[in-house]
């Protein structure tokens, strides 16, 4: 059927269903003298009602074809269709660049549609979501243009479930569903900050990850309360902007909406929450029922609701019928009155904010009498005696309460006694641990001596007051991390956890404290996963305890994210990392923190491939600390150490360097070089002189930390592993392997045993990397094929590095003697590195002479050329450098059997440039000179 002849029937249609046999036929006598073609259809399709109810399952008007899985748009691949609705479609993508993976969920505008106020709600969508930044509203990460001219708009992907759903199937408790929707709340009020009103609150637009973490989605219909521009709402026979089931009555009416609104279908979605049931009961489901519903019809109590499902519901068990009876005895009262109120036909009714709403609540939760109910002395009397009913149980007399108020008094001045005999202990142990530190006069006192002495200390006094025990402990376990010294630092933070743990009335504060140290702990000693189950079941005692306990709580948010990132959970590190920013941005002089959120947000950037975005973040936290603390502080370390090592990456080995050489000055000034910020900022420093040939000193400087990490960290910790693989490249590129293969071998080892299969990969590659230099090709190749496993299950098919593994799976095959995988290999790593990296870096290089090498030796005029063109390109920096003399070497062994008289003299030449350039020499050296060798 034509869409548009179907739009003048659709309502004619829906109106006749609605009324009597004999008034219908009246009706349709009516419409005869008016169009009798028109009347002949409407009695053809009232017929196929009578004989088939479900003629309408199938839209009689034929579908547009849209965008199709597969389909570029800007720069994402379509991957499967989430859903569409009557404005535009939404799409699970991935990008389609290379730059990055990420997947997004695209919102596209229906294809087809020409109608401009669907395009200026489009651009008004992406107007609003830019103004939005709230742990619980999906992000806006881009937006563009497709090359048919439609807009689109690239979501953060929420994988979740309605948030009625989840809670049915798992079939939360009320209280557990009241918090959530407290979330969603918070998510609503931060839209109506910003001036910004949703008008299409559903359940299938308030999503819960996995995690129990809300999202409110699709602001595509929202409004902008300080736009002029005007928005057209349509009823019955146009096509709505909003879901009629959650529409407040004022969008019925087309009446101008407000904040109001929103409350209303905040009040529906959370009547569906409490009783799994919408508020109204039709006869009979039709737009024209929904919309006499909401406008004249009251909706029944939620508990009667829910007393009528079990009425209704015969084959319910009886543990079934026990918890939905349990349900309506929690819903009667005052949550039955929050609802109501929230769905009052009148806006000025309902409540006067979505703030108001959240708040009432929070009175029902902490037992306090609620604003939908009518303030009686009786009412809130009984409230009063719900929430103290133990204590006014015994105070019968006013003697009785005398007595308390007086023992509540003196309770409170012991403790104030006990506060100021804690201070005084503390503070009387501090100074006489100065007075025994003593030492000759004008001998400056040893940091570890002190503390060394303080924990003897501790352990000979037990006695003391077990706060103030655990507080000192804290104290020593802070310091001992400082300093690197990781073995005493768990050993006093054990010792703290059997007071905190075992211990009554220790504040909050403390124990989030001791989590904190405990999980940054185990962090460090790569338990990612340990520190996760440590920290995890804190989580709502963080939150509770936000405002009274700012710095404890953005800590403890803070360490629980890293240890996600460290477990590869990027989308909770972040939601942590987020939580934590927003409550220092509210503390006063909290800067450091704030510094450390924006390096752990920039740090993500870097792990989902965006160097240039990651580099932002860096350079706006140093900025910050720059204004707002000093330059001069152990963050700033931090911030150039992770600038170095992206632009390591990039290729930039001059800006990496000054860097790397900033981070070690500013760490061996600030802590010393016995410490982990000195000892790290020195092996970064040393890998940048492993790329520019400085072997020796290189070699030097991993052996000086190597003794360090063993004693504090283990000879197992993944970073000793770190060590040992930058000791064993270093000794490879100076020829040594019998120290090159056991080192990485030792490395390998240990990686094995961890988590993180990355790092395992790499070692497996540069240990194949190092048996292909000395001839070890059958060794090398199961190697190789493991790392290229590992690399495709946690990067994907199409990653740059899957590229870097197929270039020497190439060169061992060839060396091997077997040129068809060997080809194909190369072939491979060049379109992978070319995808994954670009045209002109030096892994895609490197993957292209492997390539015009195989092919040049064999004879091939175009790999000739391809060698000579990037032997004479620009050199840049060191790799550049090394991948032109290898081009050139490459071109003379080409040459050699045809004219060795003219490619003898060519490899000298290069083994000159490159003997002056890199007087240690190195692995690339090493090759060309057997090359030289080879050609007689």
């Amino acid at each position: 059927m034509d869409p548009a002849r179907w739009q003048r029937l659709s309502p004619l249609l829906d109106a006749l269903f609605e009324l009597p046999v004999e008034a219908r036929a009246e009706r349709l006598r009516e419409l005869r003298d008016e169009d009798a073609e028109l009347t002949d259809e409407l009695e053809a399709l009232i017929a196929l009602e009578e004989e088939r109810t479900d003629f309408l399952a199938e839209p009689l008007t034929p579908a547009r074809m849209g965008a199709q899985p597969g389909t570029v748009v800007g720069p994402y691949r379509l991957d499967r269709l989430l859903g569409e609705g009557g404005m535009g479609q939404v799409w699970l993508a991935s990008r389609a660049d290379g730059l990055y993976q990420r997947r997004v969920a695209l919102k596209l505008l229906r294809p087809g549609l020409t109608d401009t106020n669907l395009r200026l709600r489009f651009t008004r969508e992406r107007q609003i979501l830019a103004r939005l930044a709230h742990p619980h509203i999906a992000r806006l990460l881009d937006a563009g243009i497709t090359t048919e001219g439609l807009p689109y708009l690239a979501l953060e992907y929420v994988d979740g479930e309605p948030i009625t759903d989840y809670c049915r199937a798992l079939d939360k408790p009320v209280a557990q569903r009241l918090r959530m929707f407290q979330q969603v709340c918070d998510a609503v009020s931060h839209a109506h900050a910003n001036l910004i009103v949703h008008r299409d609150l559903k359940p299938s637009n308030i999503l819960v990850t996995p995690a129990g973490e809300v999202r409110l989605l699709d602001f595509g219909i929202a409004k902008l309360l300080d736009s002029e521009v005007p928005v057209v709402e349509q009823t019955r026979t146009g096509m709505r902007a909003f879901t009629l089931h959650y529409a407040a009555p004022e969008q019925i009416r087309g009446e101008p909406v407000t904040t109001m609104t929103d409350v209303y279908s905040l009040g529906v979605v959370l009547y569906e929450l409490l009783t799994d049931r919408k508020p109204y009961k039709l006869k009979r489901e039709s737009d024209a029922a929904w919309e006499d519903a909401i406008l004249f019809n009251d909706p029944l109590k939620p508990s009667q609701t829910v007393l009528r499902r079990i009425e209704r519901d015969t084959h319910e068990d009886y543990s079934h019928v026990a918890d939905l009876r349990r349900r309506a005895r929690v819903l009667a009262g005052d949550l039955d009155n929050i609802v109501l109120k929230a769905l009052s036909k009148r806006p000025e009714q309902r409540y006067p904010s979505v703030e108001a709403l959240a708040l009432d609540l929070r009175r029902y939760e902490e037992g306090r009498p609620v604003l939908a109910r009518s303030q009686g002395v009786g009412y809130r009397v009984r409230k009063y005696f719900a929430r103290h009913r133990w204590t006014l149980l015994t105070a019968t007399t006013v003697v009785v309460v005398l007595g308390l108020s007086i023992g509540l008094v003196a309770w409170q001045a012991r403790q104030a006694l006990a506060e100021a005999a804690r201070a005084q202990a503390m503070q009387d142990f501090m100074v006489g641990l100065f007075e025994q530190a003593g030492g000759a006069p004008g001998q400056a006192v040893d940091l570890r001596s002190l503390l060394a002495t303080a924990e003897a200390r501790d352990r000979a006094e037990p006695q003391r007051q077990p706060r103030a025990r655990a507080e000192l402990l804290g104290l020593l376990a802070r310091l001992r991390l400082g300093l690197g010294d990781y073995r005493e630092a768990q050993t006093l933070l054990r010792r703290q956890a059997a007071i905190v743990d075992n211990t009554r009335d220790i504040p909050d504060s403390l124990k989030l404290e001791s989590l904190t140290l405990r999980g940054q702990m185990l962090a460090l000693q790569d338990q990612a996963a340990e520190c996760i189950a440590l920290m995890q079941p804190f989580l709502d005692l963080a939150r509770n305890e936000q405002a009274q306990l700012p710095p404890q709580s953005s800590q403890f948010y803070s360490q629980l994210g890293r240890c996600r990132r460290a477990a590869g959970e990027r989308q909770g590190a972040r939601q942590m990392y987020e939580r934590s920013l927003a409550v220092r941005r509210e503390t006063p002089s909290d800067d450091v923190g704030i510094v450390e959120n924006l390096i752990d947000l920039a740090a993500l950037q870097g792990d989902a491939g965006d160097t240039a975005a990651a580099l932002r973040g860096y350079d706006e936290a140093m900025d910050h600390l720059r204004v707002h603390v000093s330059t001069r502080h152990p963050l700033a370390v931090d911030i150039l150490r992770q600038r170095c090592a992206l632009r390591r990456v990039q290729g930039h080995a001059a800006a990496a360097e000054k860097d790397c050489q900033a981070a070690l000055d500013l760490a061996l000034q600030l802590h010393g070089a016995d410490s982990r910020a000195g000892v790290d900022a020195r092996r970064q420093l040393a890998a940048l002189h492993v790329d520019e040939g400085r072997y020796a000193q290189a070699q030097r400087e991993f052996a000086l930390t190597q003794q360090w990490l063993v004693a504090r960290l283990g000879p197992e910790h993944p970073d000793v592993a770190r060590n040992y693989n930058s000791l064993g490249i270093t000794a490879w590129e100076r020829g040594d392997f019998a120290a090159a293969l056991p080192a990485l071998a030792h490395a390998v080892a240990i990686w094995r045993k961890g988590s993180d299969r990355g790092l395992l990969a790499a070692g497996l590659f540069n240990q194949a990397m190092v048996l292909h230099d000395t001839g070890a090709d059958a060794d090398a190749l199961p190697l190789l094929e493991e790392a290229r496993r590992l690399r495709v299950a946690q990067f994907g098919a199409r990653h740059g590095l899957v590229g870097d593994t197929d270039r020497l799976i190439g060169e061992v095959a060839a060396a091997l003697g077997d040129h068809a995988r060997a080809q194909a290999a190369l072939q491979s790593a060049v379109a992978l590195t070319r995808e994954g990296y670009g045209a002109e870096h030096s892994h895609t290089l490197r993957a292209e002479l492997a390539q015009a090498r195989l092919l040049a030796v064999a004879g091939n005029a175009a790999a000739a050329r391809r060698l000579a063109e990037i032997a004479s390109l620009p050199p840049s920096d060191s790799e550049r450098s090394k991948t032109r003399w290898l081009a050139r070497a490459y071109l003379a062994e080409a040459r050699c059997r045809r004219e060795p008289l003219l490619a003898g003299p060519a490899l000298d030449a290069v083994a000159a440039d490159m003997q002056a350039a890199m007087p240690e020499g190195g692995a690339v050296l090493r090759e060309v000179l057997g090359i030289r060798a080879d050609c007689h």
